[in-house]
């Protein structure tokens, strides 16, 4: 037997074959020229017309799409049509490159600035590749490469994965991912957590498995195993026997001596809600607004926006739907709002920040909140995200009571707010832990590199005293403003009674993990939560933390989460 640790990014056992992802499409000779009777501007029209139907196809699956999926399609499709990149190729093929190598070296620059650049930039080195290899099968009239087909299941095995492929797994033959790059926030993560797949990244040596090589993935322990044996398979048994238990929600959470914590979804977007609001989810606990705002060279119109935002808040009549402002810059650059060439995207201008460099943006997209909120019966709350001081609370929150909005409220993802978060709650009336964030701006980690993996885990003792000093923060107030979570970190199940047990007061999450964080905190009361959290705050390492507190809880080995 091999073991191969890695770091498990969604819970679930599972024994099967492993397929590995098929080689990159080959790469163009160097130096390879324009073919005989081609000229430079019929190999330039044919290289837009690949970078075209490759942001089309791309679009197209966009629209099918939702949540996570949907957003990074979206986000990979406008690379494909990328002035920077398509200049660039245009460039060579006017000194009689081929358009196949020219796309080639072009997207290859382009790839290694954005390295250079770092933070979330770096992370779309990864979709110029993608795009990359997707034009230049075009322009060879060839499939573009992608996910195996096969008629069995089997366990999707790759050095990491490309996001238009993470985005249309089906997860009725792909049962589970593993990764030997990538890190807990990478775009293999993210999905699979959305899709509810068993998922290990950053397990290195796991892509020179061979093809048919029988394998056991537990995605909470971040381990994977070849040969496995009886327990393993015993395990996984177990984890499809409780398959039910984990995937209906009875509409309410709360802890075994009945206290309420309320598990509410993160949505990208009115089908996002509606699914969430099928799945059982007591409100919206982010909104990410950025779906209006993407595949756009402008800024959506007040009345796009109203539109948009009312789909969501019409899937939750009478119930919470928080609206996360948008967070442009860092992965998510706006060509009428951010500075692409930024040296730290993500301690640049974004979030909340945007509106020092390009003032009215953020009035006109309150404005439209308020609108729809107006037309609607749901309870609209609006936070800002990265606020990093109490000026810039009070300021959101005069812009709030402008347009009309009663409960505005602050991201406490910049280590400087929950270090002052009871001065930022004066100005404000809640207040909503961003752990991906925060995590990685405590840990100074990049929360997308699969070597940093081990220091951007929210796990980390010094994440949850972060979080504690935030209700502190909130509990110095006298009123008890809310605090909650809508970052990854609440749909770990066993980190969901740390985070209540710390005095969080909801919890928002994908709408599939609502299930298994709802079935673990029914089995601790309020008292035996904050036991369990205080264990956790007193490890020296987030391994020590999660085994103290997964020791406190059975219920976690019972249903294989």
């Amino acid at each position: 037997m091999q073991n191969f640790p890695g770091v498990g990014v969604s819970p679930g056992r599972i024994v099967g074959l492993v397929r590995q992802m098929p080689r990159p499409l080959a790469e163009p000779p160097a130096g390879e020229k324009l073919a005989p009777g081609t000229t430079a501007d019929g190999a330039a029209d044919a290289l837009k017309a690949a970078a075209k139907a490759v942001h089309e196809e791309l679009r197209g699956r966009a629209a099918v799409a939702v949540g996570d999926a949907k957003a990074v399609l979206e986000a990979t499709a406008l690379m494909a049509t990328d002035p920077m990149l398509i200049k660039a190729a245009v460039k060579l093929i006017n000194t009689g490159t081929s358009a196949e190598r020219a796309a080639w070296e072009a997207a290859e620059a382009v790839a290694a600035m954005l390295v250079n650049l770092g933070g979330y930039m770096a992370e779309r080195a990864t979709d110029v590749l993608d795009v990359r290899a997707r034009i230049v099968a075009a322009l060879r009239g060839v499939p573009a490469p992608g996910i195996p087909a096969s008629a069995t299941p089997f366990i999707l095995v790759a050095e990491d994965l490309a996001p238009a492929d993470t985005a249309t797994l089906d997860p009725a033959v792909v049962v589970a991912l593993v990764t030997s790059g990538g890190g807990p926030q990478s775009h293999t993560a993210i999905i699979a957590r959305s899709l509810g797949l068993p998922a290990v990244v950053a397990a290195a040596g796991v892509d020179r498995l061979p093809d048919g090589t029988e394998i056991y993935v537990d995605g909470a322990a971040g381990t994977i195993s070849t040969d496995p044996g009886d327990g393993e398979r015993a395990a996984a048994a177990a984890w499809a026997a409780n398959a039910s238990t984990l995937s209906a929600f009875t509409g309410q959470g709360t802890t075994a001596d009945g206290h309420l914590v309320p598990l509410l979804a993160n949505v990208g977007g009115a089908k996002d809600a509606v699914k969430a609001a099928d799945a059982g989810a007591e409100g919206v606990g982010l909104l990410r607004t950025e779906f209006c705002f993407l595949e756009r060279e402008t800024e959506p119109s007040i009345a796009e926006q109203v539109q948009a935002y009312k789909g969501v808040f019409d899937a939750f009549p009478g119930k919470k739907v928080v609206v996360r402002t948008l967070d442009a810059g860092a992965d998510k650059p706006l060509p009428f709002l951010t500075d692409a060439t930024e040296p730290n995207p993500a301690l640049g201008v974004r979030g909340y920040r945007t509106d020092t460099s390009s003032p009215g943006v953020l009035e006109r997209q309150l404005a439209a909140v308020a609108e729809a909120a107006a037309g609607s019966t749901a309870d609209v709350w609006v936070m800002a995200p990265m606020i990093s001081t109490p000026a810039e609370a009070a300021h959101f929150a005069s812009l709030c009571a402008a347009a009309g909005l009663k409960t505005p409220g602050v991201m406490v993802e910049v280590p400087s707010a929950a270090v002052t978060a009871e001065s930022i709650l004066r100005e404000v009336e809640f207040a909503s832990l961003g752990t991906n964030d925060l995590t990685q701006y405590a840990m100074a980690a990049d929360r997308q590199l699969g070597p940093l993996a081990a220091l951007n885990n929210p796990w980390q003792p010094a994440v949850l005293a972060l979080v504690r000093l935030t209700v502190a923060g909130s509990a110095a107030e006298g009123n008890g403003k809310p605090v909650g979570v809508c970052g990854e970190a609440a749909a770990d199940p066993a980190l969901a009674v740390v985070l209540v047990g710390l005095g969080v007061s909801t919890l928002s999450m994908t709408a599939r993990s609502l299930a298994a964080v709802a079935s673990v905190l029914a089995t601790v009361t309020l008292k035996e939560a904050q036991e369990i959290a205080t264990l956790a705050l007193r490890a020296t390492s987030p391994e020590e933390a999660r085994d103290r507190a997964r020791g406190k809880l059975p219920i976690l080995a019972e249903l294989g989460l």
